[in-house]
């Protein structure tokens, strides 16, 4: 984008982020508050088709790459498959942000996306984004067996060997999510993480107190909500 990042902010003001790492809970969480409080939820993976129909090969070659089979596509190193991923979410990112800027204009929207820790400074504030994460650990069988993945699951499987293409994945992801994990837990913003003890409720309205969905005890600002939201994280592990 070329507009200065506090312009953005401004357009963007109407939208709260839901991003973090994969299974982390983002789509569960996102339409669980856009079903409580009536609003719409935006989400950046469902619109990737139509981005990509917009899209120049010469400007998102990451976008446009097209691969002949699961073994290709799984075929590659660690380092290649990484770098398609983060290169992938960058290119989208200004379709992105402009859908969103005439979304939000009359209306709140919840974006279910892929922001970094450093992007979220550029284009948001803190009270309107929370990152939930998981440990990137063995995060192959979580995606393929949700309901909403079966597209993955069943392109995944279509591989030669699929246990080699499952541990190249499950490599990549871990590899990419480890570092993002530790600079959201190192940063300023609200973070929730998933554990065997999680609940859709309990993570729900956390995000909602956050959020300003749900009145707050004005008694405590935002850094302590967070330490008490991350203390309480800890307990339950």
């Amino acid at each position: 984008m070329i507009f200065q990042d506090n312009v953005i902010k401004e357009y963007l003001k109407n939208v709260y982020f839901i991003t973090g790492t994969p299974c982390g809970g983002k789509t569960t969480i996102s339409r669980e508050l856009a079903k409580r409080h009536n609003l719409l939820v935006y989400d950046i993976d469902e619109q990737f088709v139509n981005h990509q129909k917009i899209s120049n090969a010469a400007f998102q070659p990451s976008m446009n790459k097209v691969f002949k089979n699961a073994d290709e596509f799984f075929g590659r190193t660690i380092k290649e498959y990484k770098k398609w991923l983060i290169d992938n979410t960058r290119e989208q990112l200004d379709f992105v942000l402009l859908d969103l800027i005439s979304l939000s204009q009359n209306q709140i929207v919840l974006c279910d996306c892929h922001l970094t820790v450093e992007e979220a400074e550029k284009y948001t504030e803190v009270s309107r984004i929370v990152f939930l994460i998981k440990e990137p650990s063995n995060l192959v069988e979580d995606y393929c067996n949700r309901p909403d993945h079966q597209r993955f699951s069943d392109f995944i499987n279509s591989a030669s060997d699929i246990e080699k293409a499952k541990a190249t994945c499950n490599a990549t992801l871990k590899t990419l999510n480890e570092k993002r994990c530790n600079n959201i837990k190192s940063s300023n913003y609200l973070w929730i993480e998933r554990t065997e003890h999680s609940t859709v409720d309990k993570t729900v309205r956390k995000v909602e107190q956050h959020f300003g969905l749900v009145q707050k005890d004005f008694s405590m600002d935002n850094s302590v909500i967070r330490k008490v939201d991350r203390d309480t994280d800890l307990a339950d592990n």
